[in-house]
C-alpha cells in the first residue's frame, strides 16, 4: 500500500470524525432533553411518556430549523465575504437565542396559523398524536433538504405536517383550505416580491453609483440614503415583528420611529463617508467595502427576527402537547414555558453551528456570485417585502423572499451583462473595416462614459454607413457568444422543486406516521 492510500485513509477517516461528533453533539442535546422532561417536568403516566417524546423531537426540529432556515440571513453576507462563516455562525447564533428568548412570543395558536380545527380534534390522545407527528414529519423533511442542500421554508414545513397529521386524525373536514389557498399562494408571491425588490435595489446602485464616471461622488450622495432607508426598514421590521411580545405599537407608530431612526443613520453615515472619501478608489471595489459594516448589521438583524418569530415552528406544537397534558383538554392557545423556549433557543444555535455551513454556502455562493452591494440588496429586499406584503395582507415566507432576492440580483446581472454585450456587438459591427486601435478607443471611451454618453454614442454610431454584412446564422452565433448565464440553473430547479413539494411532502409523512402511531396505540 502506497503513502498516498494512507493520506486518503486519513482524510476520509477525518471527515467521518468529524460527521461523528456533530451526530454526539446533537444527540447529547436530544438526550439532555429527555432527562430534563423525565424528571424537571413532574408529569407521569402515558400522556407523560408522550411529552418527554414531544420535546425530544421539539428539541430536532429546533436544530433543523437552525441548519436549514438560518443560512438565508447571513448566507448573504458571506457569499459576499463582508464576514467569514465563523464570525457568521457565531452572531446568528448568538442573536437567534436572543430573539428566541427575549422576544419569541409568549402565546402561541396551538393549531398552527389556523390550519386545523380543534373542534374536529375532541380526544385529548388523538391531538398529542397528531402534534407529535407533525413536529418529527416537519423536522424529518427538513433534515432531508438540509442534506440536498435545498433551503426551505420552515414555516411551510410544519404548517403542511400539521395539516397531513390533522386530517389523518380528524378527517378532510378538519383542515382549514382557506388558509392553506393563502400558503399555496405564497409559493409564487414570497420568490416573485423578493426578487422583484432586491434588483429594484440593485439597479438603482448601478445606476446612481457604479455608472457614474466618479463612482466616489456618487457614493457620498447615495450609500448614505440607502444605509438610512436600511436602519427604516429594519427598525420597522423589528418593532413590528420581532419585539411584539415586549412592545406593541401600531404601523404607523413603528414607522414614526424608523423614520426617526433612519434620519440619524442618514446624518452619521454621511459624516462617515465623506471622511473616508479620500481614501476610497474610483473602483467598485472600494464602493463595495462602503456596504460592509451595514451587512453585518443586516445578518444580526435579521437573526434576532428570524428567532423571535420562527421559534415558534419548533416549539409551538411543543407547547400544544405540553399544554394539553397539563390542562387535560385542548385549548386554543398555549403559553410557553421557559424551558420549551430554551429547548428552541438552543436547538436553533447548535443546528446552525453543527449543520449550517453547508446551506450558508448554498445561499451565499452556489447560486450566483455575490459582492457586498448585492447582499446589501437582499438583506433590503428581505426586509422590505415582509413589511409590505404583511400590511397588504399578502401571505409570505421569509425563506422564499431572501432566496428569491438571490435569485433577482443575478437575473437582474444576467440581463444587464447581455444587454451590455448586445451593444458591444453593434459597435463592432459598425467599425469593421476599421483598424482594431479606433475600435479599442472607441469602446474604452464607451466603457468609462456615463449612461447618457454611452446613448448618444450608440445614437451616432447609427448614422454611419458602416453595416455589417452579417447572415442570420452568424449574428445568431454572437448572440450566444456574448450570452451570459450568471445563476447556476441546476440550484434554481433544485430549490424551486423543494418549495413546491415541502407541503404535500410534509403532509404525506405527518399522516403516516400519525397512522403508525395510530396502530401501534391500539395494537
Amino acid at each position: 500500500m502506497e503513502f498516498k492510500d494512507f493520506n486518503d485513509i486519513e482524510k476520509a477517516t477525518k471527515r467521518g470524525r468529524r460527521e461523528f461528533a456533530r451526530l454526539g453533539m446533537g444527540l447529547l442535546f436530544v438526550v439532555c432533553i429527555m432527562i430534563y422532561t423525565a424528571l424537571g417536568v413532574g408529569v407521569t403516566g402515558t400522556q407523560g411518556i408522550m411529552l418527554v417524546v414531544a420535546a425530544m423531537i421539539g428539541g430536532y426540529m429546533a436544530m433543523n430549523i437552525g441548519a436549514n432556515d438560518v443560512a438565508n440571513n447571513v448566507g448573504p453576507a458571506v457569499g459576499s465575504h463582508a464576514i467569514t462563516m465563523t464570525g457568521a455562525i457565531i452572531i446568528a447564533a448568538i442573536f437567534e437565542v436572543m430573539g428566541a428568548l427575549i422576544a419569541g412570543g409568549d402565546v402561541v395558536s396551538t393549531i398552527r396559523g389556523g390550519i386545523i380545527n380543534p373542534e374536529a380534534i375532541a380526544d385529548n390522545n388523538r391531538f398529542i398524536w397528531l402534534m407529535t407527528s407533525a413536529l418529527l414529519a416537519g423536522a424529518i423533511w427538513l433534515n432531508f433538504a438540509t442534506a440536498v442542500g435545498a433551503p426551505v421554508s420552515t414555516t411551510h414545513s410544519i404548517v403542511g405536517a400539521v395539516l397531513g397529521a390533522g386530517v389523518a386524525a380528524g378527517g378532510i373536514d378538519a383542515a382549514n383550505w382557506n388558509t392553506m389557498g393563502g400558503i399555496a399562494a405564497s409559493w409564487v408571491i414570497s420568490p416573485v416580491l423578493g426578487g422583484l425588490v432586491a434588483a429594484g435595489f440593485l439597479f438603482w446602485i448601478k445606476r446612481a453609483i457604479t455608472y457614474q464616471a466618479d463612482m466616489v461622488a456618487a457614493a457620498q450622495k447615495t450609500v448614505p440614503l440607502l444605509i438610512a432607508l436600511m436602519a427604516f426598514a429594519f427598525s420597522t421590521y423589528l418593532i413590528l415583528k420581532g419585539l411584539n411580545k415586549v412592545w406593541k405599537v401600531d404601523f404607523w407608530t413603528a414607522c414614526a420611529i424608523g423614520a426617526a431612526i433612519g434620519a440619524a443613520t442618514w446624518q452619521l453615515t454621511a459624516a462617515s463617508i465623506r471622511r473616508r472619501a479620500g481614501q476610497l478608489g474610483n473602483d467598485k471595489a472600494s464602493i463595495n467595502s462602503l456596504f460592509t459594516v451595514p451587512l453585518i448589521f443586516a445578518a444580526a438583524l435579521l437573526s434576532f427576527a428570524h428567532g423571535a418569530n420562527d421559534v415558534a415552528n419548533a416549539i409551538g406544537p411543543l407547547a400544544a402537547i405540553a399544554d394539553t397534558v397539563m390542562h387535560g383538554a385542548v385549548s386554543e392557545k398555549a403559553t410557553i414555558p421557559l424551558w420549551i423556549m430554551l429547548v428552541g433557543a438552543l436547538g436553533l444555535a447548535l443546528g446552525l453551528g453543527l449543520y449550517g455551513p453547508k446551506l450558508i454556502r448554498t445561499v451565499g455562493s452556489e447560486i450566483t456570485e455575490l459582492d457586498q452591494m448585492r447582499a446589501f440588496c437582499i438583506a433590503m429586499s428581505a426586509a422590505v417585502t415582509v413589511i409590505v406584503a404583511s400590511q397588504m395582507g399578502l401571505p409570505v415566507s421569509s425563506t422564499h423572499i431572501a432566496l428569491g432576492g438571490v435569485f433577482g440580483v443575478g437575473f437582474l446581472r444576467e440581463f444587464i451583462k447581455s444587454n451590455y454585450s448586445k451593444m458591444v456587438e453593434e459597435i463592432r459591427e459598425h467599425h469593421l473595416g476599421e483598424d482594431r486601435e479606433v475600435v479599442d478607443a472607441f469602446l474604452k471611451r464607451f466603457t468609462q462614459a456615463s449612461i447618457q454618453e454611452k446613448r448618444e454614442m450608440l445614437d451616432q454610431l447609427k448614422t454611419r454607413t458602416a453595416q455589417a454584412d452579417l447572415s442570420k446564422y452568424e449574428r445568431k452565433q454572437m448572440r450566444r457568444v456574448y450570452r451570459h448565464e450568471l445563476v447556476k440553473r441546476s440550484a434554481v430547479f433544485r430549490i424551486a422543486a423543494a418549495w413546491i413539494i415541502t407541503v404535500p411532502a410534509s403532509a404525506l409523512m405527518a399522516a403516516m406516521i400519525y397512522y403508525m402511531i395510530f396502530g401501534i396505540v391500539h395494537a
